[in-house]
């Protein structure tokens, strides 16, 4: 072979960072070693890889982009030969990419991080954020070889085991007039301000909500954070909806929340492990799937009352 794993693995590096500094830093490794592989790589090859901008870093020219997706093949079917070598020794090590909706990104991933090193101190967890849609896509390219999310939809060609439920609440200011309540019901907030959480398949969740209690939110505002949305409606500028009920009842601006349930028939989201359909998974990821079941199933979220 004209080229070695290790010069491919430093080309991936320098397309997704598009910095032959920042590849340096991730690796790392020294960053002529990097260039010099790249060189090698466009020698072999016989065309260029990258368009070269002066202080601006690097971008893929249209056979690069063919290369960095075969590339990436390379470099997950190495990685799989080598877990499935470890897994017959019995070994779970290696990384494993996860991927975490946004909602469920600070309450998850610090158990999940802790927990799985402490199992599985050969391995590495990293868990990444996004919405629902983002994480799909990251999913079916093998960006991520696991997501955690709700039971939205998804392409068929991807499965989803379900963890618990996690039903909607209200969370206003504690001066809010409904504050002393301990639950209300979608009606009685009709006139008040709604916060929503903008993003793809949440926010037709829960304008669903109201639809299917008969009623319409005035909505006052939308946001794509749900940390946003807590800090105003701790402010008084009106109230959120959500489905994770952090234990800490306070925004991030440390002003203080009140939680209601609601009395409404509404349907809970289930979140749980979203995986290709068919996939060979190798040993690391089963270990992680095995865990996550263990540890969450029919459970509260970590963190949350």
């Amino acid at each position: 072979m004209k080229f070695s794993l290790r010069q491919i693995e430093y080309f991936v590096a320098t397309a997704e960072t598009g910095s032959i500094v920042q590849a340096s830093r991730q690796i790392p490794i020294s960053q002529p070693a990097i260039s010099a592989a790249i060189a090698h790589l466009e020698s072999v090859f016989g065309v260029s890889l990258f368009i070269r901008h002066h202080a601006q870093g690097l971008s893929l020219t249209p056979e690069g982009r063919m290369v960095l997706q075969e590339a990436r093949g390379l470099l997950s079917q190495a990685e799989e030969l080598g877990s499935s070598l470890n897994g017959m020794l019995g070994r779970v090590q290696g990384e494993v990419i996860v991927g975490c909706m946004t909602t469920l990104f600070p309450l998850l991933a610090p158990d999940l991080i802790q927990n799985f090193s402490a199992i599985y101190p050969e391995a590495r967890l990293r868990v990444i954020a996004g919405h629902h849609e983002e994480l799909t896509e990251k999913l079916r390219d093998g960006e991520v070889s696991v997501m955690i999310g709700y039971n939205m939809p998804v392409p068929q060609e991807i499965s989803f085991q379900p963890l618990s439920a996690l039903p909607p609440y209200v969370f206003t200011s504690v001066d809010h007039p409904l504050a002393r309540l301990d639950h209300v019901r979608l009606e009685d907030l009709v006139d008040e301000p709604f916060l929503l959480l903008d993003l793809p398949f949440s926010r037709d969740y829960f304008l669903q909500l109201f639809s299917s209690a008969g009623v319409t939110p005035r909505i006052a505002g939308h946001y794509p954070s749900m940390d946003v949305i807590r800090s105003l409606a701790a402010r008084g500028v009106g109230f959120g909806l959500g489905n994770a009920r952090p234990r800490n009842q306070n925004a991030l601006d440390g002003k203080p929340l009140a939680y209601l349930g609601l009395e409404d028939e509404c349907a809970p989201l289930i979140y749980g492990l979203f995986t290709v359909t068919g996939q060979r998974i190798p040993l690391r990821v089963s270990a992680f799937l095995d865990m996550c079941i263990e540890t969450l199933s029919n459970r509260n979220l970590p963190g949350t009352i």
